[in-house]
């Protein structure tokens, strides 16, 4: 009787821990379908954001082919249009930004952790956090109502005088008359008119520096506490643990973080449509008024009918492809700092 029922025991234990392990191999894989199908939910929407737009600008392909991409003319009254005022005011904005915004954000995302006082790290971080939450139109009329006449009046006059050819106060610094290729990128044939190019690159990089300085904080932060007070007691300066220890420690999310930024300038669109100037001049010129691609879509799509409507779809298709081939730029970076770390 005892033995028959101690045979009992464990057989009835087995089958409940056969029961809880049949239960949970089942949870698992219904957790990894819907982990999935998450992925996939992203994936569909991409590639049906980018298929959509590519059929639904395939007219203005047709219509116009290659020559799509290298005119700059945009003539809604004879359906003329061509991408590439559009693109290059797109690419040049978002570089400004970028020139202007990684150096800052390096020095905020620094001077944070590791020269700031306990005290100031709050106030200076809920600083960040603040512009990085204020709308984008906001930027755009702060950019027109105040930083374009500001640029108007000292920087863009400035500027002029030192690198253009045609100086406002007529006469050609030493660097033009000896590099006369300089002048084309900081001509302008309205001297005092602030908006622009440069402006919009300017703003794009007051919006992306919260973006780009506090990745850089969080990843600065990663680095081990006694890395550092090693090189400290070394004798080693703060300039040269940042150099040596914190910048390759970080280096690759460092890069991530900036083509984070560079992404969020390539698709903004109401701020830099406000700086702008919406013109389809092509120039050389970063003082001259341009268009991007989204500032053209947002402009103009309420009031597009037949081929315009196409060519505006194709540019958005376009916007993809950019977009795309800096993130693949982005990721083949990464890797071979990937790959030489690893050796």
């Amino acid at each position: 009787m005892h033995a028959s029922v101690s045979n009992a025991l464990p057989s009835a234990t087995r089958e409940a821990e056969e029961a809880r392990s049949a239960k949970d191999s089942r949870h698992d894989r219904i957790f990894g379908w819907v982990l999935k199908a998450c992925a996939l939910i992203v994936l569909l929407a991409l590639v049906g954001a980018a298929g959509s737009t590519l059929w639904l600008g395939s007219d203005a392909f047709h219509t116009f082919g290659f020559g799509f991409l290298t005119s700059a003319q945009w003539d809604p009254s004879n359906d003329k249009y061509g991408a590439l005022v559009p693109v290059m005011g797109t690419i040049g904005t978002a570089f400004i930004a970028l020139l202007f915004a990684v150096p800052v954000s390096f020095g905020i995302a620094l001077f944070l952790t590791e020269i700031a006082p306990q005290w100031l790290r709050g106030p200076v971080s809920s600083a960040i956090e603040l512009l990085a939450g204020i709308p984008s139109i906001i930027y755009g009329m702060w950019g027109l109502f105040i930083f374009a006449p500001f640029v108007a009046e000292h920087i863009k006059p400035w500027l002029m005088n030192h690198f253009s050819a045609d100086p406002p106060d007529g006469q050609a610094s030493w660097l033009v008359q000896h590099v006369p290729a300089i002048g084309k990128f900081f001509a302008s044939e309205y001297p005092f008119f602030g908006a622009g190019v440069l402006t919009a690159g300017l703003v794009l990089a007051v919006m992306i520096i919260p973006f780009i300085s506090s990745v850089m904080r969080e990843v600065f932060q990663t680095v081990p506490t006694r890395l550092k007070e090693s090189a400290y007691a070394l004798g080693s300066s703060t300039w040269e643990v940042v150099w040596d220890i914190v910048v390759p420690y970080t280096r690759t999310a460092v890069i991530g973080g900036v083509f984070l930024g560079l992404g969020r300038a390539l698709g903004e669109t109401m701020a830099v449509a406000f700086v702008l100037g919406n013109t389809f001049k092509f120039s050389l010129s970063f003082l001259e008024t341009g268009s991007s691609i989204a500032s053209t879509i947002a402009n103009q799509f309420g009031e597009a009918q037949g081929l315009q409507r196409s060519a505006l779809m194709a540019l958005a298709f376009l916007l993809f492809v950019v977009t795309f081939i800096v993130l693949l730029i982005a990721r083949l970076m990464l890797r071979r700092l990937a790959t030489k770390e690893g050796k």
